[in-house]
């Protein structure tokens, strides 16, 4: 398949493009049991991967993963689609942040809790920033959107790429709109990293989110920070004037403590 055929505002999709070049862009579970032909996706707990339509049984779908390898799909239906597609892309990453529901299911089932809620936050809306420059991801956590995006336009292009992990953000990006925001892990790296084939970036992105969720990092939602992906060159033909970011309800002045 083209990479043409599919949406790919600012290069957002990037981290899906090997999947979708293989396969008919539509959510259908033919083209995800194409997928997992040759993979041998594993759980945290052993089990194989499987996409399989959603039962009926009450099984939590956390543990459904965990105890049995199954993930509940929908058919015809985006959001579980992307969902797919992430786990065949971050297989660690994903296995990892399932592990974390498991276990803090199993001590108290009928307890959300916060480290639940940032670890589905980061699962439906992250998105790894890479940057060979560490100055451009200081402008991103000082929330100096402006700055960043347009005083800097340049240097985004040639030091930092955005990898989208979360499967509702994949879904929001076929119709981009004003206020989308994703949620952040930032990593330096060198200029190096940024010259590996695509392949070798994800799969480090993938370990490395792997033992930073095992190691129980990540579990605060303020630890993730706001990306406004509107503002990211590419994402919208709007963002091309510098007008564009004087919107402060799009592109807000957050506050964070320090060393968060």
């Amino acid at each position: 398949m083209s990479p043409d055929a599919f949406p790919s505002p600012g290069g957002l999709f990037s981290p899906l493009s090997p999947l979708l070049e293989q396969i008919p862009f539509a959510p259908d579970p033919a083209s995800l049991d194409l997928l997992m032909a040759p993979l041998d996706l594993r759980t945290g707990s052993g089990r194989r991967l499987r996409f399989v339509p959603p039962p009926a049984d009450g099984l939590d779908y956390e543990m459904r993963i965990w105890a049995r390898g199954e993930v509940a799909t929908r058919p015809d239906n985006w959001h579980d689609f992307f969902n797919a597609l992430v786990w065949c892309t971050f297989p660690l990453a994903k296995a990892a942040l399932n592990a974390r529901h498991a276990a803090a299911l199993t001590l108290q089932p009928a307890i959300r809790g916060s480290d639940r809620d940032a670890l589905t936050h980061f699962d439906e809306c992250g998105v790894v920033v890479v940057a060979s420059d560490p100055s451009l991801l200081a402008l991103l956590r000082g929330f100096q959107w402006r700055d960043l995006f347009w005083t800097r336009r340049h240097d985004l292009a040639r030091a930092l790429r955005c990898f989208v992990f979360g499967h509702a953000t994949y879904e929001h990006l076929l119709r981009p709109f004003r206020g989308l925001t994703a949620k952040a892990v930032l990593y330096e790296v060198t200029v190096d990293w940024l010259c590996r084939p695509l392949s070798g970036q994800l799969s480090d992105i993938d370990r490395r989110l792997a033992s930073e969720f095992a190691a129980g990092e990540h579990l605060r939602a303020r630890a993730l920070h706001p990306l406004p992906l509107m503002g990211l060159p590419g994402v919208t033909p709007d963002n091309e004037t510098a007008a564009y970011y004087d919107d402060q309800w799009q592109f807000r002045p957050g506050r964070r403590a320090p060393g968060v």
